[in-house]
């Protein structure tokens, strides 16, 4: 049952995000700012727990979500041939971007905080 209810959770969270986002005309997708007050609500045991329980059973069963995207790559295998090559440069220039700006991300703060040896 706490499963259901940590599935409405993430519907109600999902769905104000939404409103806002769209009654405010917000440059925020709804679901990135349901996410946000989500995390916020993640603060109280009351969302917490039943949110737990619907994401342990949503991550046993993550390859059935696979299943819609390989449905719409068969059906868009022209596409696919045509632009494929083009789409892979710009997934692993985008991959090793994001890997850098991560590694820059951690490295900062670390450089900071080391003592310099200046004569």
């Amino acid at each position: 049952m706490k499963g259901l209810q940590g599935l409405a959770w993430l519907l109600v969270f999902q769905s104000i995000g939404e409103v806002l986002s769209r009654g405010l005309s917000l440059p925020f997708p709804g679901p990135v700012l349901g996410m946000m007050l989500m995390l916020v609500g993640l603060r109280f045991q009351v969302v917490r727990e039943p949110v737990a329980e619907c994401a342990g059973f949503l991550l046993t069963h993550l390859s059935l979500l696979f299943v819609p995207v390989g449905v719409g790559v068969m059906t868009h295998l022209a596409l696919l041939s045509q632009y494929g090559g083009r789409m892979l440069i710009i997934i692993a220039l985008s991959t090793w971007i994001g890997l850098g700006v991560t590694a820059l991300v951690l490295w900062w703060p670390d450089r900071k905080s080391e003592p310099r040896n200046e004569p």
